[in-house]
């Protein structure tokens, strides 16, 4: 595992070790720090790294053709492309496909703009609604919510201005794990940071977070 970490010694008080979002790894040592410490480190926190990167990982998105056929995640399960030239142009779930109506069917910009469209609209519904619900439990002031694509996060929270984002990308995915990031980030805005007392409400009020969690970035 070594050769595939970057590895810095230098004037600092204390080793730190960083998965950056590319998967690259990278330790920070102090000058006087022994490699066979440095091994030891890296093979404690194995786990770890390999967590962190399979967590990246899944915001990768694969390039998609928007060709009749390709498979499309909505709500945790999998559509087949329906592509149908027409004049009216939409997007619609029915029979077991996700069909876009479009113009001229060779023209991917806007096959991929519908379908970004019919996302959002879904994402509005769904995220507003499941927002409305578990904000019964926290009780805080929502002032904005903010759905857009995010290439690292599912979601975050601004405590001090009471805002909320949510990854779009969140909509293709099962609701329990729908409900996990928004309720994650509403506590939020009780608890900043990830605190023994933030996680302690979670779990409070959502006993199986964990498992949710996990599947979240395994689905």
């Amino acid at each position: 595992m070594l050769e595939n970490i970057q590895i810095t010694k230098k004037d600092v008080k204390n080793i730190t070790l960083k998965v950056k979002p590319s998967g690259e790894v990278i330790l920070t040592a102090p000058k006087m720090t022994s490699d066979e410490h440095i091994k030891f480190i890296i093979k404690k926190r194995a786990k770890w790294i390999e967590k962190k990167k399979e967590f990246f990982a899944s915001f990768q998105l694969t390039e998609k053709e928007y060709v009749s056929g390709e498979d499309f995640k909505y709500l945790g399960r999998s559509y087949r492309l329906k592509v149908i030239e027409s004049n009216k142009e939409t997007v619609k779930l029915q029979r077991g496909y996700l069909e876009i109506y479009v113009k001229n069917k060779n023209d991917l910009k806007r096959k991929q703009n519908l379908v970004y469209e019919w996302y959002y609209e879904k994402a509005l519904l769904h995220f507003f609604n499941i927002l409305q619900e578990f904000n019964k439990i926290v009780k805080q002031e929502i002032k904005d919510i903010k759905i857009r694509q995010m290439k690292t996060r599912w979601g975050s929270c601004n405590s001090h201005k009471s805002y909320i984002n949510l990854n779009i990308e969140l909509i293709k995915k099962p609701k329990i794990c729908i409900e996990y990031v928004v309720f994650h980030e509403l506590v939020h805005l009780l608890y900043p940071n990830h605190s023994k007392q933030f996680y302690d409400y979670l779990a409070l009020y959502m006993s199986d977070w964990e498992k949710r969690k996990e599947i979240l970035e395994k689905v």
